[in-house]
């Protein structure tokens, strides 16, 4: 997947190194932006398009490691890759275990860097389609009225027409016509589809009056 409007960060304290880097990345034809530091990176604004970040460990100011917590606290959308002219065990289970792509010893291959970046726009894009899902669901639940996000939970949580009837103090012919609503506003054209939007909104039954 070589695409112009994904964006490759590289953050590098080495001059050369981050040069060869840009050169490679672009003759893979994707953009690219190269830091010096961590705080260079961190200074960038998000770029809303598919990204990912190949990072060396050891940086002057910030550990590439911490970094990488930033960055998967913050940037979701933004999987990690790892260069490093060291590297021990305990330092690439840790990285990998933190989601990291990928672990890379220099030198080492172009062709296996540009893979490892393959993959993580890949994952990148993924992660941005999933957000974007996310938010036109928070949207749809929003439009619900309180007894409609009542009644959502507890359809959603199995229960039948007349038990969420019972759950809510009001008839059975009333909770029909409440989960309509909900299925039109939420669009599910389906109760398993409004079952699986609840799960994703991390809908529980806990409120029933």
């Amino acid at each position: 997947m070589s695409d112009a409007t994904s964006v490759v960060f590289v953050v590098d304290d080495d001059p050369s190194v981050r040069s060869s880097l840009e050169a490679l990345i672009e003759s893979a034809g994707w953009s690219v932006r190269a830091c010096a530091s961590a705080h260079e990176f961190l200074s960038c604004p998000e770029v809303g398009v598919p990204s990912c970040l190949v990072l060396d460990v050891g940086l002057p100011d910030l550990n590439g490691l911490e970094l990488q917590k930033r960055v998967a606290a913050e940037r979701a959308d933004m999987p990690v890759i790892f260069i490093t002219g060291y590297g021990d065990v305990p330092m690439t289970v840790r990285a990998m275990k933190a989601g990291a792509v990928e672990f890379l010893i220099k030198p080492f291959d172009d062709e296996v860097l540009l893979e490892a970046i393959r993959r993580a726009l890949e994952q990148s894009h993924a992660e941005l389609d999933r957000a974007a899902e996310m938010r036109v669901l928070q949207h749809c639940q929003a439009s619900l009225t309180l007894r409609e996000q009542q009644v959502m939970r507890l359809v959603a949580s199995g229960l039948l027409n007349k038990q969420v009837g019972t759950a809510l103090g009001i008839s059975e012919i009333t909770v029909k016509a409440h989960r309509g609503k909900v299925m039109r506003k939420m669009k599910a054209h389906s109760l398993a589809e409004l079952v699986s939007m609840a799960g994703r909104l991390q809908l529980t039954a806990a409120e029933k009056g």
